[in-house]
Protein backbone atom coordinates (compact mmCIF):
# COMPACT_ATOMS: atom_id res chain seq x y z
CA UNK A 1 0.00 0.00 0.00
CA UNK A 2 1.29 3.61 -0.53
CA UNK A 3 1.53 5.84 2.06
CA UNK A 4 -1.49 6.62 3.84
CA UNK A 5 -2.99 9.97 5.00
CA UNK A 6 -2.13 11.01 8.51
CA UNK A 7 -3.50 9.17 11.49
CA UNK A 8 -4.38 5.78 9.49
CA UNK A 9 -1.42 3.73 9.92
CA UNK A 10 -1.01 0.47 7.56
CA UNK A 11 -4.60 -1.12 8.36
CA UNK A 12 -6.54 -0.66 5.26
CA UNK A 13 -9.39 -2.10 7.22
CA UNK A 14 -9.23 1.36 9.10
CA UNK A 15 -10.81 3.30 5.44
CA UNK A 16 -14.59 2.61 4.63
CA UNK A 17 -15.75 -0.09 2.87
CA UNK A 18 -16.76 1.76 -0.84
CA UNK A 19 -18.92 -1.37 -1.27
CA UNK A 20 -21.56 -1.11 1.16
CA UNK A 21 -24.93 -1.14 0.38
CA UNK A 22 -25.96 1.61 3.05
CA UNK A 23 -23.70 3.64 0.90
CA UNK A 24 -25.41 2.60 -2.18
CA UNK A 25 -23.65 0.01 -2.82
CA UNK A 26 -25.44 -2.93 -5.18
CA UNK A 27 -24.17 -6.40 -6.66
CA UNK A 28 -25.63 -5.95 -10.37
CA UNK A 29 -25.03 -8.93 -12.00
CA UNK A 30 -23.67 -12.54 -11.14
CA UNK A 31 -23.88 -15.56 -13.29
CA UNK A 32 -24.67 -17.87 -10.85
CA UNK A 33 -26.58 -17.20 -7.13
CA UNK A 34 -28.56 -21.11 -7.04
CA UNK A 35 -27.87 -21.66 -3.06
CA UNK A 36 -27.81 -18.10 -1.96
CA UNK A 37 -27.80 -14.47 -3.05
CA UNK A 38 -25.09 -12.19 -4.37
CA UNK A 39 -26.79 -9.04 -2.65
CA UNK A 40 -25.30 -10.72 0.55
CA UNK A 41 -21.91 -9.73 -0.37
CA UNK A 42 -22.48 -6.53 0.71
CA UNK A 43 -24.36 -6.55 3.51
CA UNK A 44 -22.69 -4.41 6.48
CA UNK A 45 -23.10 -6.63 9.31
CA UNK A 46 -21.10 -9.97 9.38
CA UNK A 47 -21.99 -13.28 8.25
CA UNK A 48 -24.09 -15.07 10.43
CA UNK A 49 -25.18 -18.61 10.42
CA UNK A 50 -27.97 -21.37 11.74
CA UNK A 51 -26.89 -25.09 11.75
CA UNK A 52 -29.52 -27.13 10.09
CA UNK A 53 -31.36 -24.35 8.91
CA UNK A 54 -33.18 -25.89 5.62
CA UNK A 55 -34.53 -24.09 3.22
CA UNK A 56 -36.08 -25.36 -0.52
CA UNK A 57 -32.35 -25.17 -1.94
CA UNK A 58 -30.31 -26.62 1.06
CA UNK A 59 -28.66 -25.19 4.09
CA UNK A 60 -29.37 -21.31 4.03
CA UNK A 61 -26.02 -18.88 3.94
CA UNK A 62 -25.39 -15.72 4.75
CA UNK A 63 -23.52 -15.03 1.29
CA UNK A 64 -23.61 -15.83 -2.40
CA UNK A 65 -22.91 -19.43 -3.13
CA UNK A 66 -23.35 -21.42 -6.26
CA UNK A 67 -24.18 -24.57 -7.55
CA UNK A 68 -21.68 -27.09 -8.09
CA UNK A 69 -20.22 -27.05 -11.26
CA UNK A 70 -19.66 -30.17 -13.67
CA UNK A 71 -17.91 -28.44 -16.27
CA UNK A 72 -15.11 -26.15 -16.90
CA UNK A 73 -15.33 -22.35 -16.16
CA UNK A 74 -15.33 -19.91 -13.73
CA UNK A 75 -18.53 -18.00 -11.46
CA UNK A 76 -18.43 -14.17 -11.07
CA UNK A 77 -20.37 -11.10 -9.58
CA UNK A 78 -20.37 -7.40 -10.26
CA UNK A 79 -20.56 -5.18 -7.09
CA UNK A 80 -20.90 -1.29 -8.08
CA UNK A 81 -19.22 0.48 -5.40
CA UNK A 82 -21.67 2.99 -3.57
CA UNK A 83 -18.75 5.80 -3.67
CA UNK A 84 -16.11 5.17 -6.38
CA UNK A 85 -12.57 5.60 -5.01
CA UNK A 86 -9.16 4.58 -4.91
CA UNK A 87 -9.00 0.77 -3.55
CA UNK A 88 -6.19 0.17 -0.94
CA UNK A 89 -7.29 -3.33 0.39
CA UNK A 90 -9.90 -6.26 -0.84
CA UNK A 91 -11.19 -8.92 2.09
CA UNK A 92 -12.62 -11.84 0.86
CA UNK A 93 -14.35 -13.07 3.62
CA UNK A 94 -15.33 -16.98 3.48
CA UNK A 95 -16.97 -17.15 6.86
CA UNK A 96 -19.16 -20.26 7.68
CA UNK A 97 -18.05 -21.52 3.92
CA UNK A 98 -15.83 -24.87 5.20
CA UNK A 99 -16.36 -27.13 2.66
CA UNK A 100 -18.16 -25.20 -0.49
CA UNK A 101 -15.52 -22.35 -0.56
CA UNK A 102 -13.67 -21.39 -3.45
CA UNK A 103 -10.24 -22.47 -4.10
CA UNK A 104 -8.95 -19.65 -5.67
CA UNK A 105 -10.15 -16.26 -6.17
CA UNK A 106 -9.21 -13.08 -8.60
CA UNK A 107 -10.92 -9.38 -8.55
CA UNK A 108 -10.77 -7.32 -11.21
CA UNK A 109 -12.31 -3.36 -11.35
CA UNK A 110 -12.84 -0.64 -13.62
CA UNK A 111 -14.41 3.11 -13.59
CA UNK A 112 -17.53 3.84 -15.47
CA UNK A 113 -19.04 7.21 -14.64
CA UNK A 114 -22.40 6.55 -17.02
CA UNK A 115 -25.16 4.18 -16.91
CA UNK A 116 -25.75 1.21 -18.89
CA UNK A 117 -27.41 -2.50 -18.48
CA UNK A 118 -25.42 -4.98 -16.09
CA UNK A 119 -25.17 -7.44 -19.08
CA UNK A 120 -22.86 -4.56 -20.59
CA UNK A 121 -20.49 -4.26 -17.64
CA UNK A 122 -20.11 -7.93 -18.07
CA UNK A 123 -19.10 -8.29 -21.27
CA UNK A 124 -16.88 -5.18 -21.66
CA UNK A 125 -13.25 -5.40 -22.41
CA UNK A 126 -11.83 -2.61 -20.04
CA UNK A 127 -11.43 -4.71 -16.87
CA UNK A 128 -8.06 -4.78 -14.76
CA UNK A 129 -7.18 -6.69 -12.57
CA UNK A 130 -5.87 -5.38 -9.07
CA UNK A 131 -5.72 -9.13 -7.35
CA UNK A 132 -4.55 -11.74 -9.42
CA UNK A 133 -5.31 -15.31 -9.04
CA UNK A 134 -4.82 -16.24 -5.59
CA UNK A 135 -5.77 -19.16 -3.27
CA UNK A 136 -7.80 -18.68 -0.45
CA UNK A 137 -9.01 -20.23 3.08
CA UNK A 138 -12.30 -21.31 4.08
CA UNK A 139 -14.14 -19.97 7.24
CA UNK A 140 -11.34 -17.02 6.42
CA UNK A 141 -11.11 -13.43 6.23
CA UNK A 142 -9.01 -12.94 3.06
CA UNK A 143 -7.07 -9.95 2.66
CA UNK A 144 -5.41 -8.75 -0.21
CA UNK A 145 -3.52 -4.79 0.03
CA UNK A 146 -3.57 -2.63 -3.14
CA UNK A 147 -1.50 0.07 -4.40
CA UNK A 148 -2.88 1.12 -7.34
CA UNK A 149 -3.71 4.96 -8.00
CA UNK A 150 -6.74 4.63 -10.01
CA UNK A 151 -10.53 5.78 -9.70
CA UNK A 152 -13.03 2.55 -9.71
CA UNK A 153 -16.31 2.47 -9.87
CA UNK A 154 -16.86 -1.25 -10.18
CA UNK A 155 -15.50 -4.45 -8.97
CA UNK A 156 -15.85 -7.88 -10.30
CA UNK A 157 -14.96 -11.08 -8.02
CA UNK A 158 -14.32 -13.91 -10.13
CA UNK A 159 -14.57 -17.70 -7.76
CA UNK A 160 -12.82 -20.74 -9.58
CA UNK A 161 -14.27 -22.88 -10.18
CA UNK A 162 -17.45 -22.45 -8.07
CA UNK A 163 -18.55 -22.24 -4.54
CA UNK A 164 -19.49 -19.37 -1.44
CA UNK A 165 -18.27 -16.46 -0.68
CA UNK A 166 -20.03 -14.38 2.38
CA UNK A 167 -18.84 -10.75 1.99
CA UNK A 168 -16.49 -9.07 -0.50
CA UNK A 169 -14.89 -5.91 1.81
CA UNK A 170 -13.52 -2.89 -0.51
CA UNK A 171 -11.87 -0.23 1.88
CA UNK A 172 -10.38 3.14 0.41
CA UNK A 173 -10.71 6.21 0.21
CA UNK A 174 -13.45 8.17 -1.53
CA UNK A 175 -13.10 9.47 -5.27
CA UNK A 176 -16.06 11.46 -6.58
CA UNK A 177 -17.32 12.07 -9.89
CA UNK A 178 -16.05 16.19 -10.10
CA UNK A 179 -18.75 16.91 -12.16
CA UNK A 180 -20.96 16.92 -9.99
CA UNK A 181 -18.35 18.94 -6.89
CA UNK A 182 -19.22 22.59 -6.61
CA UNK A 183 -22.96 23.12 -8.17
CA UNK A 184 -24.67 25.06 -4.91
CA UNK A 185 -24.33 23.92 -1.51
CA UNK A 186 -21.82 21.29 -0.47
CA UNK A 187 -21.80 18.93 2.40
CA UNK A 188 -17.78 19.28 2.68
CA UNK A 189 -17.25 16.38 5.18
CA UNK A 190 -19.61 13.47 3.34
CA UNK A 191 -17.64 10.57 2.12
CA UNK A 192 -19.32 10.50 -1.36
CA UNK A 193 -18.39 14.31 -1.79
CA UNK A 194 -14.24 13.29 -1.14
CA UNK A 195 -14.28 13.20 2.83
CA UNK A 196 -12.62 10.87 4.56
CA UNK A 197 -12.16 10.29 8.43
CA UNK A 198 -8.51 10.63 9.34
CA UNK A 199 -8.12 9.76 13.04
CA UNK A 200 -9.99 9.93 16.12
CA UNK A 201 -9.35 9.65 19.89
CA UNK A 202 -11.41 5.91 20.13
CA UNK A 203 -13.50 3.48 18.28
CA UNK A 204 -14.39 1.10 20.82
CA UNK A 205 -18.06 0.77 19.93
CA UNK A 206 -18.37 1.98 16.34
CA UNK A 207 -16.03 3.41 12.90
CA UNK A 208 -16.48 7.36 13.12
CA UNK A 209 -16.54 6.36 9.42
CA UNK A 210 -20.11 6.09 9.82
CA UNK A 211 -20.32 9.97 10.66
CA UNK A 212 -19.88 11.06 6.90
CA UNK A 213 -22.22 8.25 5.76
CA UNK A 214 -25.30 9.19 3.78
CA UNK A 215 -29.05 9.55 5.02
CA UNK A 216 -30.12 9.23 8.18
CA UNK A 217 -28.94 7.11 10.59
CA UNK A 218 -31.27 4.07 11.56
CA UNK A 219 -30.40 3.06 14.46
CA UNK A 220 -27.35 4.24 17.56
CA UNK A 221 -25.17 1.24 15.62
CA UNK A 222 -24.92 3.56 12.33
CA UNK A 223 -23.25 6.17 14.38
CA UNK A 224 -19.72 6.59 15.97
CA UNK A 225 -19.58 5.91 19.85
CA UNK A 226 -16.32 5.83 22.33
CA UNK A 227 -15.98 4.10 25.49
CA UNK A 228 -16.41 5.47 29.04
CA UNK A 229 -14.12 7.98 30.05
CA UNK A 230 -12.39 7.81 33.41
CA UNK A 231 -10.09 10.62 33.20
CA UNK A 232 -10.12 14.58 32.38
CA UNK A 233 -9.59 14.40 28.28
CA UNK A 234 -12.51 13.94 25.78
CA UNK A 235 -12.74 12.76 22.92
CA UNK A 236 -12.36 13.94 18.91
CA UNK A 237 -12.37 13.17 15.72
CA UNK A 238 -10.30 14.67 12.16
CA UNK A 239 -11.54 14.43 8.86
CA UNK A 240 -10.40 15.55 5.89
CA UNK A 241 -12.37 17.51 4.06
CA UNK A 242 -13.67 16.92 -0.06
CA UNK A 243 -11.46 20.26 -0.65
CA UNK A 244 -10.40 23.02 0.64
CA UNK A 245 -13.55 25.66 1.41
CA UNK A 246 -15.57 27.74 3.26
CA UNK A 247 -17.94 26.18 5.95
CA UNK A 248 -21.08 27.79 6.36
CA UNK A 249 -23.55 25.14 8.49
CA UNK A 250 -22.17 22.47 11.10
CA UNK A 251 -25.06 19.71 11.34
CA UNK A 252 -24.36 17.51 14.44
CA UNK A 253 -26.99 15.19 14.69
CA UNK A 254 -27.04 12.52 17.76
CA UNK A 255 -30.17 10.59 16.85
CA UNK A 256 -30.89 7.06 18.85
CA UNK A 257 -27.91 8.54 21.61
CA UNK A 258 -30.48 9.44 23.95
CA UNK A 259 -28.36 7.99 27.25
CA UNK A 260 -24.77 8.57 25.85
CA UNK A 261 -25.04 11.36 23.72
CA UNK A 262 -21.73 14.03 24.35
CA UNK A 263 -22.57 16.54 26.48
CA UNK A 264 -21.35 19.21 24.48
CA UNK A 265 -19.18 19.55 21.28
CA UNK A 266 -16.88 22.12 19.08
CA UNK A 267 -15.13 22.42 16.04
CA UNK A 268 -12.38 23.69 14.47
CA UNK A 269 -10.97 23.65 10.71
CA UNK A 270 -7.39 23.81 10.10
CA UNK A 271 -6.26 25.82 7.22
CA UNK A 272 -3.84 25.18 4.41
CA UNK A 273 -1.14 26.64 5.69
CA UNK A 274 -1.43 24.38 9.22
CA UNK A 275 -2.95 27.01 11.19
CA UNK A 276 -6.55 25.95 13.02
CA UNK A 277 -9.49 28.25 13.35
CA UNK A 278 -12.58 27.98 15.53
CA UNK A 279 -15.64 26.85 13.50
CA UNK A 280 -17.52 25.99 16.59
CA UNK A 281 -17.63 27.24 20.08
CA UNK A 282 -18.33 24.35 22.69
CA UNK A 283 -22.08 24.32 22.64
CA UNK A 284 -24.20 21.86 24.30
CA UNK A 285 -26.03 19.25 22.95
CA UNK A 286 -29.20 17.72 23.70
CA UNK A 287 -30.07 13.85 23.20
CA UNK A 288 -31.71 12.49 20.46
CA UNK A 289 -31.31 15.74 18.34
CA UNK A 290 -30.17 17.08 14.87
CA UNK A 291 -28.15 20.46 16.08
CA UNK A 292 -27.78 22.65 13.45
CA UNK A 293 -25.18 25.90 14.09
CA UNK A 294 -24.51 28.59 11.50
CA UNK A 295 -20.70 28.63 11.14
CA UNK A 296 -19.02 32.49 11.34
CA UNK A 297 -15.39 31.83 10.19
CA UNK A 298 -14.71 33.01 6.86
CA UNK A 299 -11.04 31.21 6.42
CA UNK A 300 -10.69 28.26 4.08
CA UNK A 301 -10.11 24.88 6.08
CA UNK A 302 -9.10 22.15 4.55
CA UNK A 303 -9.53 19.54 7.36
CA UNK A 304 -11.73 20.02 10.78
CA UNK A 305 -11.71 18.30 13.98
CA UNK A 306 -14.86 17.81 16.27
CA UNK A 307 -14.59 17.48 19.89
CA UNK A 308 -16.88 15.68 22.08
CA UNK A 309 -17.41 16.21 25.79
CA UNK A 310 -16.74 14.54 27.80
CA UNK A 311 -17.16 11.01 25.37
CA UNK A 312 -20.32 9.12 23.74
CA UNK A 313 -21.74 8.77 20.52
CA UNK A 314 -23.37 10.82 17.69
CA UNK A 315 -25.01 9.36 14.39
CA UNK A 316 -23.78 12.27 11.54
CA UNK A 317 -21.96 15.23 10.92
CA UNK A 318 -22.63 17.38 8.29
CA UNK A 319 -20.22 20.26 7.14
CA UNK A 320 -21.95 22.27 4.52
CA UNK A 321 -20.46 25.20 2.61
CA UNK A 322 -18.42 25.81 -0.77
CA UNK A 323 -15.24 25.15 -2.18
CA UNK A 324 -13.00 27.65 -2.59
Amino acid sequence: MTDAPPGIGPDFAWLPDLALRPLGGAVIWANDESFAEKENLIKPAPASFQPASFGHKGQVYDGWETRRRREPGRDQAIVRLGVPGVIRGIVVDTAWFKANYPPEVSVEAIEFDDYRRAEDFAADSGWETIVGRAKVNGDSRNAFELSVEKRWTHVRLTMYPDGGVARLRVHGEPRPDRRFVGIGPLDLAALENGGLVLDCSNRFYSSPQNLIFPGLARTMGDGWETARRRDDANDWVRIRLAGPGVVRLAEIDTSYFVFNCPGAAALTGRRPDGGWVELLPRADLLPDTRHRFQVDAKDVVCEARLDIYPDGGLSRLRLFGELA
